[in-house]
This record gives C-alpha cells, sequence and structure tokens, in this order.
C-alpha cells in the first residue's frame, strides 16, 4: 500500500472506531483541533500511564508534577519564548498554502538521503556478501556528489536559522528548486517569522485585564517549582521533575491529522545535574529514551536518532527520536542538554536564588539539565501507525482468503483488555458471560457484545485491537470453561472459567512492558 494511501485508511480507521473525532464536527470542526473517542482516550491513557509509571515508579529519584496552564507572564519572558519562539514561515503565491521553510528544505535533504540510500540498496544485490557499505558510500561518485549537496545544504540551513536570516532560507529554496507539492510551482513569498503563543486576558474587567499566555510547553511549570519540589521533597542532585499535561501553539502550518496540532499534550522530565557531568547524564537518557520506545516490541527500523542541525536558545546539546511515521521519519522525543540556561534566567528575572547547595563538595551552584520531552499525540499517531496491520485470513471456505484489519497494540496498552462473548444470545449463555464479565471487569477493561455472529465480533475486537477474546458456548454450560483467543495470532484454546482470572493478570502486568 503506497504511504499516502495508507495514512489515508489509518486516519479513516481512527474515526470509524471510536479513536480520534475531528472537534465540533457537527459544525464543519476547526482546523487542527481533535477529540479522543471512547477507545481513544483509553490508548491515550494507558500510553501515558507507561511513560509515568517507566519514569517515576522505576527511578527511585523522580518525582512528579502537575503545574498550571497559566503562569506569571514574565515566566514567558525569562524562558525566551516571547523573543525566540518563532517558526520560519513561506507562502505559494499560487496554491496560497503556507509552508515551514526549514520543514521544505529538510524534505528536500530527505530526498536526497534517499537517492543515496537507493544506490546502496542496489549495490549491495550486485555485489552480494563482499559488499562494503561505508567504503561504497565514500569512494562512489553519484554518493559523493549527493552527499556533497546535503552537507551543504544542511550547512547553509544552519547558519541561516542561527543569524536569523530569512532572506538566505528563502534564497536556499530557489537555489534547490523547491516546488510546492501542491500547485508544482516556485513561485514563493520572502520568508518572514511567526510568534507561536495564544495570548489570552486575565481578569474579569478588559481595562484591567493582564495579557497572559497559554503554556507553549509544559517545562517552565517544573522550573518555577524546582526549589520547591527539591526542598519539600528533600531530593538530592542528580534527580528529575515529570509532568504531563497540556500545551498550546498557534501552528500556522497544521497538518498531517494528530501529528501537529494547536491544543496538544507533552510527557516531559526534567533532570537536574551537577555542571560538568552534562555530556555523560546526556548520552545516558538518549539510551534510557530509545530503550522505552524499542519495549514496545515494533521493528526496531522505525526508530532513528537525529542531532539537531539548529540549537534552541536554550540547548548546549540536542537531538531527536525520530519515527517512520506513514508520512516519513518525524520526530517523536526530543533529548536536549538544556545547561542552566532555565534556571538561571529564572533567578535573574524573578531575584529568587534558584541553586541547590551540595552538602558533600559544600558548594552552591545552579544545576544544569538535561530534558526528554515527548508529545502524548504524536506517540499515540506512532503506535496507531506501527500497529495498524491488514492482513489476509483463512475463511470456513476451502482454500478462500479474506482480509481483517488489526491493531497489534502492545496488549497492556491496548484500550479494551479482553472481549467478553456469548456464541449464541439464548440458551443462558448471556447470563453465564455476563456473570464472567461481571468478575473481570474488576480486573481490566472489558467489553461485552452479544450482537452478531462471532466472526463478525472477533473482527470488530481485532480493528480496536483488543488482545483477548473470551466465547461462552453451550459446553461452558456443561464443564464450565470458555474459549480464549489470541488477537495476533487467531489462535484459541479452552481454559476453565476459574483460570480465566489468573492468566489475563499475568498476561497484563505491567512487569511484562516495564522489566
Amino acid at each position: 500500500m503506497a504511504e499516502r494511501d495508507l495514512f489515508k485508511e489509518i486516519i479513516s480507521h481512527c474515526k470509524e472506531y471510536g479513536f480520534i473525532f475531528p472537534s465540533s464536527e457537527i459544525y464543519d470542526g476547526l482546523s487542527a483541533v481533535y477529540d479522543y473517542g471512547q477507545n481513544g482516550v483509553e490508548l491515550k491513557n494507558n500510553i501515558r500511564e507507561y511513560w509515568w509509571r517507566s519514569m517515576t515508579q522505576l527511578h527511585e529519584n523522580i518525582v512528579g508534577i502537575d503545574a498550571a496552564i497559566f503562569m506569571h507572564p514574565t515566566t514567558w519572558k525569562a524562558s525566551g519564548h516571547v523573543d525566540a519562539f518563532n517558526d520560519p514561515l513561506i507562502d505559494n503565491k499560487d496554491s496560497k498554502k503556507r509552508y515551514r521553510a526549514d520543514t521544505l528544505i529538510e524534505d528536500y535533504v530527505a530526498k536526497l538521503e534517499s537517492k543515496i540510500d537507493k544506490e546502496v540498496e542496489k549495490a549491495k544485490k550486485k555485489f552480494g556478501e563482499s559488499f562494503d557499505e561505508s567504503l561504497y558510500r565514500t569512494t562512489n561518485p553519484r554518493c559523493v556528489e549527493t552527499q556533497r549537496k546535503v552537507d551543504e545544504v544542511n550547512a547553509r540551513m544552519k547558519r541561516a536559522l542561527e543569524q536569523n536570516d530569512m532572506a538566505e532560507m528563502k534564497q536556499i529554496i530557489v537555489d534547490c528548486e523547491i516546488v510546492d507539492p501542491v500547485s508544482g510551482t516556485r513561485n514563493w513569498t520572502d520568508v518572514r517569522q511567526f510568534n507561536l503563543m495564544f495570548a489570552t486576558q486575565l481578569g474579569a474587567v478588559s481595562e484591567e485585564a493582564g495579557t497572559i499566555f497559554l503554556r507553549p510547553e509544559t517545562a517552565q511549570g517544573i522550573f518555577v517549582n524546582f526549589l520547591n519540589v527539591q526542598k519539600t521533597g528533600r531530593m538530592k542532585i542528580p534527580f528529575g521533575i515529570a509532568q504531563t499535561g497540556k500545551a498550546f501553539r498557534n501552528e500556522i502550518v497544521a497538518r498531517q491529522f494528530i501529528f501537529r496540532m494547536r491544543e496538544f499534550e507533552q510527557m516531559e522530565m526534567q533532570f537536574f545535574i551537577k555542571p560538568g557531568t552534562e555530556e555523560g547524564w546526556y548520552q545516558q537518557w538518549k539510551e534510557t529514551r530509545m530503550q522505552w520506545h524499542k519495549r514496545l516490541g515494533f521493528p526496531e527500523t522505525m526508530y532513528r536518532f537525529h542531532d539537531h542541525l539548529k540549537l534552541a536558545h536554550y540547548a548546549k546539546a540536542a537531538c531527536d527520536i525520530e519515527f517512520q511515521f506513514p508520512f516519513g521519519f518525524k520526530e517523536l522525543e526530543g533529548i536536549h542538554s538544556r545547561g542552566d540556561f532555565d534556571l538561571g534566567n529564572h533567578e535573574q528575572y524573578s531575584g529568587k536564588k534558584l541553586q541547590y547547595f551540595d552538602p558533600e563538595s559544600g558548594e552552591s551552584y545552579v544545576p544544569y539539565v538535561i530534558e526528554t520531552s515527548i508529545g502524548l499525540d504524536r506517540m499515540f499517531l506512532a503506535m496507531i501507525s506501527a500497529s495498524y496491520t491488514v492482513e489476509k485470513v483463512p475463511t470456513s471456505v476451502e482454500g478462500e482468503e479474506a482480509t481483517r484489519v488489526v491493531l497489534k497494540i502492545p496488549a497492556l496498552l491496548a484500550p479494551v483488555k479482553v472481549a467478553v462473548l456469548p456464541l449464541v444470545a439464548k440458551d443462558g449463555l448471556p447470563e453465564k458471560a455476563k456473570e464472567i464479565f461481571n468478575r473481570m471487569k474488576f480486573v481490566c477493561r472489558c467489553f461485552y457484545e452479544e450482537k452478531d455472529t462471532i466472526g463478525r465480533r472477533y473482527r470488530r475486537q481485532d480493528a480496536i485491537g483488543t488482545p483477548y477474546a473470551l466465547t461462552i458456548d453451550h459446553q461452558t454450560l456443561q464443564d464450565n470453561t470458555v474459549t480464549i483467543r489470541y488477537r495476533d495470532t487467531m489462535k484459541q484454546e479452552r481454559i476453565s472459567v476459574e483460570r480465566v482470572e489468573a492468566i489475563v493478570k499475568e498476561k497484563l502486568d505491567w512487569k511484562n512492558l516495564l522489566a
């Protein structure tokens, strides 16, 4: 299936099966704003819990907070968001579409890199086991020339972004002959910077109201509470503070479903360390976070690190964990070495000391920070994208095949864990099924259904990712056994009703995912 068609299938599936709806749809919706449906909110909560447990339960030196969305406006001056939180945007005069200039250039570079990869793949097939990939990449004339273009464009963009040179950003687009994907033309406007923060008024009377901002990130709520948490929790460096919550950005170019939205949720952790130890902790958190993603069991080739060409105003080092979405590799999580920028600036703007007294060395210092920041909505999209599977399955008619759509979500994160299905809606089977359902609902999220054929009900549960289905049939009434069906393999086995609870508990133990 083509990448673009696959993405459309996923978006359609999310709506059809109660994962995500366009916000205010009866009023034709609101651009780049979405609602999570009955299955979507369960999956989202489960992903959040996986992150939260991994951060706070598995690390004795990381605690959580829940800071307010509204913050004193000076917070955003100190953090640099008022002056530096901008996107470089460009318009195509023919299509009237607006794009991030850096994204257009990054997509152009990705196409060049794809050319190199194709050359390498052809060479692999030609030379077989004797093929030396690293040598080929550095000696093949086509690869060398294409890589030279990549390095040149990246270097130019890095300088332009660091110097805030929007004229040079446009010139790169012109020199690379980048066309508008909609109109196919190169009729571009100048590149301009747009601040992404939403402003609102605080106060009952407009004349008395003060301008404040909806937070564009959750990190600043952690920084301003650094001393509160450190002192009340008697925390010793190194230690971390974790938080999940809503953030808001006035994305001018919001697209690709829930990948880039104006209202979204972040899962962030700020790890406070002694100055001079940042490099080691930065590398350690890169590896820790990558392993967190890989534990989900999706192919490792879907993940990669990408170092930032341009560092944010606060960063000493930064990289992204990128995920292979249906529309290409894009940022899923960021790991940043923030130095003492945040605490130092808040100390300066507030006039309050934000230092840590080290009892071992007897010195006080402003801690450095390593940040891990992941978008919960992007993680949701990555989960759906990686688990969405269309496969051929045998039918009851010999030699014939049918198609099933299944979400192979890790069992512990699935919206519904167990479906309880009486084979028919008569002969006492619904009553027995309800008895089992009422027992199992205290163990995990369950779903009961008796309408339609058992095969169609299995397909509906596959489509929302339910890992286990319990079928109650006439034999159940005789020997108190049920059939448990496994989503991924569709295999079935007969087990006693007394064993159901223990088996499900064992399969849904958090230790299976966290260990």
